[in-house]
């Protein structure tokens, strides 16, 4: 799955680290999702969702 989690972190000024710390996950977790080897579940999801007052679409999309 396609995501903007990289992009968004940066404008937020957000290391993996802070991030991962903000959803209560670890950093890897975080780079797994930025690379598209680990989709979230949707709990987190809608934690990034909020955290970056975006909906999961504006964030996440589906690969045909």
């Amino acid at each position: 799955m396609k995501n903007r989690i990289k992009i968004l972190r940066a404008e937020h000024d957000l290391t993996q680290g802070e991030l991962a710390k903000q959803l209560d996950v670890s950093r890897q977790t975080i780079n797994a999702i930025e690379k598209g080897k680990f989709d979230p579940s949707l709990p987190l999801a809608f934690k990034l969702a909020r955290l970056f007052e975006k909906t999961i679409e504006e964030i996440f999309e589906a690969e045909e």
